[in-house]
């Protein structure tokens, strides 16, 4: 199947929607820029993000644990959409900012009650995420994991979006300062991207742009200031930004301040907290 790619850039003072020509970005009027001089910005406007927790088998063998019977999610803002090349701000007073390199499911029509084998028909096409976690939130907000997931800047997608793209057997890598950290296969996906729509649209309507994170492979570890962090996605490209250390401290003066419990660097450092009350024992090797 061939596969198109779009993206939306700054373009002389205006967002404007462009489509991949090599090495060029060309506009609806015909202008073109060089993608390497081209400012990005995220390829589609959500209503929603909706995020599952836990997906690729190589995660939750690092974690120790079993799945639960059905995918679980949580939400993260749309205030949190970030785009390639963009910064990731950890706020001042945080340490515990950590990558998770996904997928993003982007719908393309109004979606409500349909069925696993309908849901492609859905979906718009797919891009690159990262799925940034701030976990010095972890103790205060681990249910909904507001905080954690759903800080300014955190939810970079991009670079553009790519139609046509068969999700099946595809390599995805992060890399940080061009070292590989997580290296996966969308093979070890328990639960594909059809049905992960099929099953948000039964009780809430997907709307054209929203987006699904579809979850991450093993090793999800702390980034720092100064870091440039890669995802690589077979056939949808690379999404690349940059750590920054926000201007203004976390105030004292109001809500639950971060921490270092060991729940919160179990879970920065690698470690099974989140999951323990779905825990149960792995199936026997085979």
């Amino acid at each position: 199947m061939t596969t198109r790619e779009f993206r939306r850039i700054l373009l002389d003072g205006n967002a404007v929607d462009v489509r991949v020509d090599g090495a060029d970005l060309v506009a609806g009027d015909g202008r073109r820029v060089a993608i390497a001089d081209a400012i990005h910005l995220p390829p589609v406007t959500p209503s929603k993000i909706v995020c599952v927790h836990l997906n690729y088998i190589s995660r939750v063998k690092e974690l120790m644990i079993g799945l639960p019977p059905a995918p679980t999610y949580f939400h993260k803002p749309v205030s949190a959409l970030n785009a390639h090349d963009a910064a990731v701000v950890r706020p001042a007073g945080c340490k515990w900012l950590n990558y998770e390199g996904e997928i993003a499911i982007i719908i393309g029509r109004t979606a409500r009650n349909i069925s696993p084998e309908e849901a492609g028909d859905y979906i718009r096409g797919y891009s690159v995420g990262n799925d940034y976690g701030l976990h010095d939130f972890r103790d205060t907000d681990s249910g909904s994991m507001l905080r954690v997931k759903g800080a300014d800047t955190l939810c970079p997608i991009g670079p553009g979006v790519v139609e046509g793209w068969d999700f099946r057997g595809k390599q995805i890598q992060t890399r940080v300062n061009g070292v590989v950290k997580q290296d996966g296969n969308t093979d070890e996906m328990e639960w594909n991207m059809h049905y992960l729509v099929a099953d948000i649209a039964r009780t809430i309507t997907l709307q054209p742009g929203d987006i699904l994170m579809s979850g991450t492979p093993a090793i999800s570890r702390t980034v720092y200031p100064g870091d440039i962090v890669e995802v690589e996605v077979e056939g949808l490209g690379t999404l690349r930004n940059h750590i920054v250390e926000g201007p203004t401290p976390i105030r004292t003066d109001v809500g639950a301040q971060p921490t270092e419990t060991e729940e919160v660097l179990s879970t920065a450092q690698g470690g099974d907290w989140e999951f323990r009350g779905i825990r149960k024992p792995l199936p026997p090797a085979h």
